[in-house]
């Protein structure tokens, strides 16, 4: 599961990750929750060219009820998307990538959660598998929704938590986003990400609060404090 991420790379950083070039500036964000725009490169059969665009993070099927009844999903799971009524059609048709600069994750202990900060090991940003869905309301209300697809965790992240995003080589960037990619093809795409890609460490639980959205968040937990410190 996914459920607050981070995105500080600059403009420059995300423009050269992604070599597409970025029309806005972005502003700094380390505590990015559910129902939050969030940025994304992102393409559909009708335009299959990558853009960016934001949406809002949680995504409504297109025969969804009102948002605000709470029938949002903000993961997929990887192993059934194609399959999914919710995201059958997304998964075909309406693909993204989210960069991340890195993502949350609560350890348990005991009757209690330590929040740890997971990043890519030797790069300022990494490209996450999304899927997203245009809804209108019976009052002709539009909204662009999306959801993140999660996988297996792999060694660095399972002492967290089972499951972790799925993190795309940028080899396959194009393949992802391509709305004439074949099904089968996407669907090796959801695999766990390499065990040396990824480092994760303990932070302060400041982040807990999706109001806090500062760089000391990301900052590691210094040795001398307790568990719990400084929440």
């Amino acid at each position: 599961m996914c459920g607050r991420f981070a995105l500080f790379a600059s403009a420059e950083e995300l423009e050269r990750h992604f070599q597409v070039p970025l029309p806005f500036a972005v502003t700094p964000r380390y505590n990015i929750a559910p129902s939050q725009p969030v940025l994304a490169l992102a393409t559909s059969t009708d335009a299959p060219e990558p853009v960016w665009i934001h949406f809002r993070w949680g995504l409504v099927p297109r025969r969804g009820k009102d948002p605000a009844s709470g029938n949002q999903m903000i993961n997929a799971r990887c192993e059934s998307p194609h399959e999914k009524l919710a995201f059958r059609s997304a998964f075909r048709h309406r693909r993204c990538i989210l960069p991340m600069s890195g993502f949350y994750e609560w350890a348990k202990v005991g009757a209690k959660r330590q929040p740890y900060f997971v990043k890519p090991a030797t790069d300022s940003v990494m490209g996450v598998a999304g899927l997203w869905e245009p809804w209108q309301s019976p009052d002709g209300a539009a909204l662009t929704t999306c959801t993140i697809i999660t996988t297996g965790a792999n060694a660095t992240v399972r002492p967290l938590h089972p499951r972790m995003v799925v993190v795309l080589d940028p080899a396959t960037y194009a393949l992802w986003l391509d709305p004439s990619t074949p099904v089968e093809a996407l669907k090796t795409l959801l695999r766990p990400a390499p065990e040396t890609l990824l480092t994760a460490y303990p932070v302060g639980t400041r982040v807990n609060n999706p109001t806090h959205d500062a760089p000391l968040l990301i900052e590691p937990l210094s040795p001398e404090l307790t568990l719990f410190e400084g929440g």
